[in-house]
């Protein structure tokens, strides 16, 4: 290659290659793609009635429940879904500090010894040590190999929000399973407290059959009774060991050594405020995690479309290298060069052009996961908030029920021992008492969950 040709064909070629790479830019996202955040929660009058909870760092703590705390303390230590999020994150800070390693110079040293015939010297063969440095840059004109850097960056902040999401998830089941156990402990000592009622009135019932006071279908209508209890409290027995297991791997532990002792529920139902709604987006890690996600897909749009230009590379060498070892650094045994490379691929078969579609397919799924995301932080808000409105009604209605289901009971029973009705009107009325009871129990506890729901959704924060 002559210097005019150079002058005359290369040069320009090269300014052209450089304005082309200075004028690119990473895809633009239309802002009309994305959902539009609302200024207000449709059902953010849910919670307006009773005084806020105050602001938590520690969230579960407006519970005041010291056994819930150890326990999220617990898991917050052992759990292994957040070892494995923590290991991802890990792992992708190692590859980011790797792929910005790329745009460092390289410098090694090296040495070697090579046995070797000389046509010089009649092919007597002869061995050559040398010794050296080398040292190797990339100028990174396009900003691909700060392209490559940034995706990988914002690849370790999407893990990073990952393992904040996997963190926040792991504190609401620890919650929410502790939260049902509590309400299951309190069904159980409602329904063996009725069993036990029934035992003592089969007792009564046996003793005036022996009698001759009542008939022996009364009899059987008790034992009836007691033996559907007795069922469903093993129900509930069953169901509660399930749950405790549950908590047991929530925490890191194995089942057979794990136990909650039963007692009373007297954990506190905190009123959560909804907020803001553009809080949300700011506050939900998983959010967070698809906005970086995205901006790494943009960032590696531009990666792909910077293999277009060409690679430009600087290098240099410098050592020692002579027949004898004795020799090696004498100063007639230097040697040193300088060079620089230009590499610009003219045909690789579409391999670049399919390199640039599938990085803007990747754009295209990763700006769609972003919208899908946005859409379910709204929609769990809403859920949330709804469901705290009806059962804050329906607790209302239930309460009512368990009143008049309660009255119900007494008159029956007094009806019953004046010999106004028979026996059966008493069983019905108590069984009725018993089923409004713990419905409301199961309308009280679904209200603990869906705060503890809210609060997950709103990302852990309410200020």
């Amino acid at each position: 290659m002559t210097p005019l040709f150079f002058t005359a064909r290369v040069l320009p070629l090269m300014a052209a290659l450089v304005l082309a790479g200075c004028a690119s830019s990473l895809p633009s996202i239309d802002p009309s793609s994305l959902p539009v955040t609302p200024t207000l929660f449709r059902e953010s009058q849910a919670v307006a009635a009773a005084p806020a909870a105050p602001y938590q760092a520690q969230w579960w703590k407006v519970f005041a429940d010291p056994v819930l705390d150890q326990l999220v303390a617990q898991a917050s230590r052992n759990n292994n879904s957040l070892s494995v999020a923590a290991g991802r994150l890990a792992q992708a800070r190692a590859i980011a500090r790797s792929t910005d390693a790329d745009r460092s110079p390289q410098l090694g040293l090296g040495a070697g010894a090579v046995r070797q015939t000389d046509a010089t010297a009649a092919n007597r063969p002869k061995t050559v040590v040398s010794v050296g440095a080398n040292f190797s840059y990339e100028l990174d004109l396009f900003g691909k190999l700060a392209g490559a850097s940034d995706a990988a960056s914002l690849d370790a902040q999407s893990r990073e929000a990952l393992l904040r999401s996997t963190q926040l998830l792991v504190q609401a089941d620890v919650a929410q399973t502790y939260l049902n156990l509590r309400a299951l402990d309190t069904e159980r000592a409602l329904v063996r407290d009725t069993l036990q009622a029934y035992r003592d009135t089969l007792r009564l019932t046996e003793v005036r059959f022996r009698e001759g006071d009542v008939a022996e279908l009364d009899v059987a209508r008790v034992r009836t009774e007691v033996a559907s209890t007795e069922s469903e409290a093993l129900t509930l027995d069953r169901r509660r060991a399930e749950l405790e297991h549950a908590l047991a791997v929530l925490v890191g532990e194995v089942a057979s050594s794990f136990q909650v002792a039963p007692a009373e529920w007297a954990t506190a139902l905190p009123v959560i405020p909804a907020g803001v709604p553009s809080t949300v987006l700011v506050r939900r890690p998983d959010v967070s995690a698809a906005q970086s996600s995205m901006q790494a897909a943009q960032a590696r749009v531009g990666v792909a479309k910077a293999a277009w230009f060409p690679v430009f590379s600087l290098t240099a060498n410098g050592g020692y290298a002579a027949p004898e070892i004795g020799d090696l650094f004498r100063m007639s045994t230097r040697a040193w060069g300088v060079g620089a490379l230009l590499s610009l691929p003219i045909f690789d078969g579409g391999r670049r052009e399919a390199g640039v579609q599938n990085a803007n397919a990747e754009l295209d799924i990763a700006l769609a996961n972003y919208r899908e995301q946005i859409l379910v932080a709204f929609r769990d808000v809403e859920d949330q908030l709804s469901a705290l409105r009806l059962l804050a009604e329906q607790s209302e209605a239930q309460s009512r029920s368990v009143a008049s289901s309660s009255r119900a009971t007494v008159l029956s029973d007094s009806r019953y021992r004046n010999g106004l009705v028979s026996q059966l009107e008493v069983l019905d009325a108590q069984r009725s008492e018993l089923r409004n009871r713990r419905q409301a129990l199961q309308v009280r506890a679904a209200q603990y969950l869906a705060t503890v729901g809210l609060i997950r959704a709103l990302g852990g924060g309410w200020a």
